[in-house]
């Protein structure tokens, strides 16, 4: 039995361009079912969307019940014009066309608002993102009006500085993660900021020739470092793959992802068996189950 907190239902997990250019045409009701089988096929009955520009996720939300999986879904993402963030979604130039936008995303059965605050890993240039976070002061405020209109807040969130600002305002969880210091995992611990550190989209990358591989294993191990810490320091940390990015199947995906957690998470002392392991995964996933819906 699986949970799988982040993934994408449009996307093929080989080729982003393509799976846009398919989508445009219109919602592929076909190929929608055929990836809910296999994610109920691999044991999955949990999914939580990251959302999309063409109403994919909306029809996956409607249709995975009768694969006996819960779909949650924010429609599409939510991100400032000229940033990262267009690949799912809609963008902004103001916070009242943010406001807007989010109302519009609760109107179309949206179940939590995903927002985009920063860039990402920047495999080109090791140890870099490809733009720094949003200003403090309007991660804020997007925060802050999704949960007056009632929403869980899911935020795409890369770098230490974009860290500490989501979970200061008490963001409901961080998807990716990447470059926390000691700082972000204290302030994770001592907060009720769920972290889906979606490691495979780095690990599965190794071996593939499309990046410099002892730069994808340096960085591997610079983030597994994190997340093995934020296990010890008890961070809540919740499993999601990224399913459908480069290299993340969707159904296997969310396996892979299982499995890397794993091996970081019973290196530590007494935590070495997998009931346990277990146990802290469905914890974290049915936490995120029960507070990335709308009532």
């Amino acid at each position: 039995m699986f949970y799988e907190c982040h993934m994408h239902i449009f996307m093929n997990g080989e080729n982003y361009r393509a799976a846009a250019a398919h989508y445009k045409l219109g919602v592929d009701e076909a190929d929608i079912r055929e990836k809910l089988a296999a994610y109920a096929k691999a044991g999955v009955i949990y999914l939580r969307d990251g959302g999309d520009h063409y109403g994919a996720s909306a029809l996956a939300a409607k249709l995975a019940p009768e694969y006996g999986i819960t779909y949650r879904t924010p429609i599409f993402g939510i991100h400032k014009n000229g940033h990262y963030g267009k690949i799912v979604g809609r963008g902004f130039d103001t916070m009242k066309e943010y406001h807007q936008l989010v109302k519009e995303a609760g109107a179309a059965g949206a179940d939590f608002i995903k927002i985009m605050v920063s860039g990402i890993l920047d495999f080109e240039r090791e140890g870099a993102l490809t733009e720094s976070s949003l200003d403090r002061e309007e991660i804020r405020e997007m925060i802050h009006i999704a949960h007056e209109e009632g929403f869980a807040v899911m935020a795409h969130t890369n770098g230490a500085d974009a860290v500490r600002a989501v979970t200061e305002v008490g963001v409901d969880s961080i998807e990716h993660g990447n470059f926390m210091d000691e700082d972000c995992l204290l302030a994770l611990r001592d907060s009720r900021t769920i972290w889906v550190p979606t490691f495979v989209t780095i690990a599965n990358l190794i071996g593939n020739g499309r990046y410099d591989d002892a730069s994808l294993r340096r960085l591997k191990e610079r983030q597994g470092a994190i997340i093995r810490k934020g296990f010890q320091y008890g961070v809540k940390i919740a499993p999601g793959s990224d399913a459908g990015a480069y290299r993340v199947p969707h159904a296997q995906g969310i396996r892979d992802e299982y499995r890397e957690l794993y091996e970081l998470c019973t290196s530590l002392p007494h935590t070495d068996e997998k009931k346990e392991f277990d146990r802290k995964m469905e914890d974290a996933a049915r936490e995120v189950e029960a507070r990335f819906r709308r009532e």
